[in-house]
């Protein structure tokens, strides 16, 4: 392993612990050379899934990109990163447990809003307003009028502005 300070490729590992429930090791290595220390992480390899955008290119599945959309969604709401790190997990297991390799962008933020409407419905406003190119303000009370819906239909009786 290079060290991103000096280039260098001989390091020692000082610390491994798994993360990701398991799904990954990460190492904290210090190096010979110069000794900084940095991280790294391991993960298995597996096949990888194309995502098949709306204009029809594919690109690899990048969870990281679930990631950046959940944290701008939940900015300053009461969710932390590990709630944000666990939808990610979810979806992430979910689309790699499935027999296909590609899915639709849009199966994936349907995805995300399904599991954001049950933690946090500002979130999900908020994440829907972007991944369905709100345009104006009826764009907003359509979408909010759904989820009223929804959750007199489910029982629970606070309003979707907590």
């Amino acid at each position: 392993m290079k060290c991103p300070f000096c280039n260098e490729d001989s390091d020692k590992v000082v610390d491994s612990r798994s993360v990701r429930e398991g799904s990954a090791v990460r190492r904290r290595r210090e190096c010979l050379s110069c000794g900084n220390r940095f991280t790294t992480y391991e993960f298995v390899e597996e096949s990888q899934v194309s995502v098949v955008k709306r204009d029809g290119r594919r690109e690899p599945f990048d969870r990281e990109k679930i990631v950046g959309g959940l944290k701008l969604a939940c900015r300053k709401r009461p969710i932390n990163a590990d709630e944000i790190d666990g939808i990610a997990n979810a979806i992430e297991a979910e689309l790699s447990g499935r027999n296909s390799f590609d899915v639709n962008s849009d199966e994936i933020g349907e995805m995300v809003m399904a599991r954001l409407s049950e933690m946090d419905r500002v979130a999900y406003i908020r994440f829907a307003s972007v991944y369905r190119n709100f345009e104006d303000v009826g764009d907003f009370e359509t979408e909010l009028s759904k989820l009223k819906t929804k959750t007199s239909e489910s029982g629970n009786d606070e309003s979707p502005s907590d």
